[in-house]
């Protein structure tokens, strides 16, 4: 029995790719990428377990050929076969951008796209067999993902993000008066949006500001209708990523 599992610990840890280690490496990958994963599901992101499984054992699965092809094909001339591996760090840019969603003023999935691009880079590890490194590295994702989360909300505590749109009457970039009254009413403006109408005449403002959770909102917003050429005034909640 001894001589068993070390046959199989020295086919995993070998150099060269045989079957043993690359299923292992896949099935490693996979957990490894499911508990990204299962914490992103868990946060209603549109990226659950399925998809964070599958980027990490592409990712190995890519890595493996990488290694199998030079050492198969030896006498192969003008080939490189870390392309492969340079390839995945592309292709999944490309996918980490389709899971960002930018909408009225605010952005949704940020954390996912990183959290996709690092799942993918603990596949690649796991592919040339950088066992301790991947398990590390997915520990600290977890940290980053529960733990910093709730430092952030804890130190951030009665504070919370919200977005202020106004329909303006008139085609203007001058929005000083907007900010006299948040600051007036200790409202902290971190970030502007604009978007013109010229067929209509119309500017749209979303104002994505920090505000105490005692925020007075309806003589917030008496005081904004009093800055022309205010039309109408809307609030909504900032997405979190």
């Amino acid at each position: 029995m001894t001589d068993v599992w070390g046959i199989l610990l020295d086919d995993i840890n070998a150099i060269e790719v045989n079957n043993v280690s690359s299923v292992f490496k896949l099935v490693l990958s996979l957990v490894l990428g499911c508990c990204v994963g299962f914490e992103r599901k868990r946060k209603g992101q549109i990226a659950g377990v399925r998809t964070f499984a599958l980027i990490s054992m592409g990712a190995t699965l890519a890595m493996l050929l990488s290694i199998y092809v030079p050492q198969e094909y030896l006498g192969l001339k003008n080939g490189d076969p870390g392309r492969i591996a340079a390839q995945v760090v592309t292709g999944i840019g490309f996918l980490g951008a389709g899971a960002i969603i930018q909408m009225k003023g605010s952005v949704r999935g940020l954390t996912t796209a990183a959290g996709i691009w690092m799942v993918a880079a603990i596949g690649m590890a796991v592919g040339v067999g950088m066992y301790f490194l991947s398990i590390v590295a997915t520990a600290l994702i977890l940290v980053i993902l529960v733990f910093v989360e709730r430092w952030e909300h804890r130190i951030s505590a009665g504070v919370e993000s919200r977005i202020i749109r106004l329909k303006l009457s008139a085609i203007t970039e001058n929005i000083d008066g907007y900010r006299e009254v948040l600051s007036r009413h200790h409202v902290h403006l971190s970030n502007v949006y604009v978007e013109y109408d010229y067929e209509a005449g119309v500017t749209r403002l979303n104002l994505v500001v920090l505000v105490r959770e005692r925020t007075n909102y309806l003589d917030l917003f008496a005081d904004l209708r009093q800055v022309k050429p205010t039309l109408a005034i809307s609030l909504g909640n900032q997405v979190s990523i």
